[in-house]
């Protein structure tokens, strides 16, 4: 029996597809629950090595392990090494079990570098190296993707996620007056010195994957602190502080997800948090499955196509990987995680 409502499209995400091999692996791993040692989820993760966007995205890496150009890694979008590295995570590269055993060297030399080159003196990730760019929206994405490739435990992760929760509660941290991050409660300079909707998300993004003995107080008092700001609004209308209007993008749903936010994100972060049963989450969840098609997909609304070392779908249809993110959800709210 399926776990969520609507057409079932799970053998649609189940086929093989070269251009995108990730979903398979997806699906069998987070849909059909299958264990890591499954022949099935073993062949899926080899073949995301072999077919699509991944190995495309490291046949460009230097030797040093950057892309495009020495330094820090954020520009140019969406090519530079932290957005190849955060792209490569949620595709399904193969980081291996922890840093220093991981099964593909070029993903060990990136993740080096970027510790190297885009980490702070905050010990927060940013655009220039440097505290004035750390803003959490990166922040929270280097450091998920970082726990997703299999780094937990690596020094440098571990301040970075200590110093992410302290900079959401403002116990410990002393870096607001030198950087992007303005002050406690997601106060950032790149939304005007507003409280930032985006970086909120992307910040419990992160310390959601944390693992439970990782979980200081100040890692559980920054998860606290992050959803009861994004719960505080209306998460189907998105109305965060905003300067001018609230952005369209909000209403998008695409894959891979770079800075951008959009619903269906917001509710998988609060829902990862333990917030699936939530009735505040109601409306935005109808809004979801308002996307959905009669076959039970969702289409790609937003897209780095273009912009990127490998093309991903194509925008206006039906998408396999917008399609996976929203049945994970559905399937968290129907058991009510």
């Amino acid at each position: 029996m399926k776990d969520w409502p609507g057409a079932d499209p799970l053998s649609w995400l189940l086929e093989p597809d070269e251009a995108n091999p990730g979903v398979r692996y997806f699906a069998l791993r987070d849909l059909l629950e299958r264990p890591p040692d499954d022949p099935e989820i073993v062949a899926a993760r080899d073949a995301v090595m072999r077919t699509g966007p991944v190995p495309a995205i490291l046949g460009a890496q230097y030797p040093e392990g950057y892309w495009v150009k020495p330094g820090p890694g954020y520009s140019p979008k969406y090519r530079s090494t932290l957005w190849s590295l955060l792209f490569l995570a949620q595709l399904g590269v193969d980081g291996g079990p922890d840093g220093s055993q991981a099964v593909d060297e070029r993903v060990r030399r990136a993740v080096e570098y970027v510790f190297a080159h885009a980490q702070a003196k905050n010990n927060g990730f940013a655009c220039n190296g440097r505290p004035s760019t750390t803003i959490h929206c990166l922040w929270g994405n280097i450091v998920r993707a970082l726990l997703d490739l299999g780094y937990w435990g690596d020094e440098h992760l571990n301040r970075a996620i200590d110093a992410l929760a302290r900079s959401i509660t403002g116990e410990g941290y002393e870096w607001y007056r030198k950087g992007g991050v303005q002050s406690p409660g997601f106060v950032c300079s790149a939304n005007y010195g507003l409280p930032c909707g985006w970086g909120a998300v992307r910040a419990l993004w992160a310390l959601n994957r944390v693992p439970i003995d990782g979980h200081t107080p100040a890692v559980e008092a920054a998860i606290e602190a992050s959803a009861d700001f994004l719960l505080r609004y209306d998460i189907a209308r998105a109305d965060y502080p905003h300067k001018e209007r609230i952005n369209s993008s909000w209403f998008k749903f695409g894959y891979p997800l770079g800075y951008v936010t959009d619903v269906l994100l917001n509710l998988e972060v609060l829902v990862e948090a333990g917030y699936g049963g939530d009735p505040r989450l109601d409306r935005a969840v109808e809004l979801v499955l308002s996307k959905q098609d009669e076959q039970g997909r969702w289409k790609m609304e937003y897209s780095y196509n273009g912009k990127m070392w490998a093309d991903v779908e194509e925008k206006g249809q039906p998408s396999k990987w917008v399609t996976l993110r929203a049945l994970r959800l559905l399937k968290a709210v129907v058991r009510g995680e």
